[in-house]
C-alpha cells in the first residue's frame, strides 16, 4: 500500500516504528542547578573524522527540554550507551521532572566525573563518549545536536584483545512505543567484492 506518512498514521509512530532498532543516547550534561540525564533514540554516528554523534530531541527554541538546552548553553556532554545492566535506571530518566532536580539522584544512577568535559557521566555505562558541542540546528519541530568525541570510556569487560567487542556489549536498541530489544541476535554477512 503507497501514500503519505499520514495515510498510516502519524509520521513519528510511522518513522519511530519502522527505522528500528534505533541505539540510544542517554545523554548526561552539567545544568545550571542540577545535573540532567535523558535518553534519546533519535541517534546516530554523523562522522568518523572528525568523530561526531548526532542526537534530535524534540523541540527548538523557548521549547527545548533541559538536555539540548544545556548543550547549547554550555557546549559540552557525555553519550553513555545503554546497555541490558542499566537499561531499567535509563527507563527512569525518561521520566519528566524540574530543571532544578538532579536526575542521576532522581533514578538512583552513581554518577563520575568526565575527563576533558565539564558533565558527568553514567558511573556504570560500558561506554561512554565525552563530547564538545559540535553544531546545533533546527529541523523542523526537533534540534539536531552534533558532539564532537574528545575522550571515551570502555570497560575492560566489553574488550577482546583491546578492541571493543560487539558480542561483549550487551547493548539495547529502541522500537517503538515501550519496545526494546537486544542486540544479542546476530548474523554474518560478508561483503561481496
Amino acid at each position: 500500500m503507497d501514500g503519505e506518512p499520514t495515510a498510516f498514521g502519524s509520521a513519528y509512530r510511522l518513522l519511530s516504528g519502522a527505522v528500528v532498532p534505533r541505539p540510544i543516547a542517554w545523554v548526561s550534561t552539567r545544568g545550571a542547578v542540577a545535573d540532567n540525564l535523558a535518553p534519546y533514540s533519535f541517534f546516530t554516528v554523523a562522522s568518523i573524522d572528525p568523530p561526531i554523534l548526532v542526537f534530535a530531541p524534540v523541540g527548538h527554541g523557548p521549547s527545548l527540554k533541559d538536555t539540548p538546552r544545556n548543550v547549547i548553553e554550555h557546549g559540552e556532554f557525555v553519550v553513555n550507551v545503554v546497555t541490558s545492566d542499566v537499561v531499567e535506571a535509563m527507563n527512569q530518566t525518561a521520566a519528566t521532572v524540574p530543571p532544578d532536580v538532579d536526575e542521576f539522584d532522581h533514578a538512583d544512577i552513581e554518577k563520575a566525573e568526565a575527563v576533558r568535559v565539564d558533565a558527568p557521566r553514567v558511573a556504570d555505562a560500558k561506554v561512554a563518549f565525552e563530547c564538545t558541542l559540535y553544531d546545533s540546528m533546527e529541523v523542523g519541530s526537533s534540534t539536531l545536536v552534533l558532539g564532537e568525541v574528545v575522550y571515551a570510556h570502555v570497560d575492560d569487560d566489553v574488550l577482546t584483545d583491546g578492541k571493543l567487542d560487539t558480542t561483549k556489549l550487551d547493548a539495547v536498541g529502541r522500537l517503538a512505543g515501550s519496545e526494546y530489544t537486544h542486540t544479542r541476535d546476530r548474523f554474518e554477512l560478508i561483503r561481496p567484492e
